[in-house]
């Protein structure tokens, strides 16, 4: 099954009528990287209320959307051209869940006795 070895946001949102073969260059144009070393990535239209998500494995390529019922996918704002996730914010962002919130250093906030 798939199981990349890192999740990487394209923040840049993409025609999702373009296919893997299309994608595949814009992680290396876009994004700087390799496709082929086991990273995940994701790709969001200009709504936000779809993804792609693309893997190159040994055997082949991986390509799946997905699209919420209500609502939009929580994404970052910056300058970067790609946002690096671990597995469980993956697993909040294609819930639909703000998980930027969910995933904030919690150690700086005051402490309430």
């Amino acid at each position: 099954m798939l199981s990349p070895t890192g999740w990487w946001l394209a923040l840049a949102p993409v025609d999702l009528r373009c296919g893997m073969d299309r994608l595949l260059v814009a992680v290396g144009r876009d994004l700087g990287r390799d496709a082929r070393d086991g990273g995940a990535y994701v790709f969001r239209n200009r709504s936000g209320t779809r993804i792609k998500v693309l893997c190159v494995d040994a055997q082949g390529v991986w390509l799946s959307v997905r699209r919420l019922h209500e609502g939009a996918f929580h994404w970052p704002r910056s300058g970067d051209a790609a946002w690096s996730l671990t597995r469980e914010q993956f697993a909040w962002l294609v819930a639909g869940v703000d998980w930027q919130r969910l995933s904030r250093d919690t150690s700086a906030l005051p402490k309430i006795i």
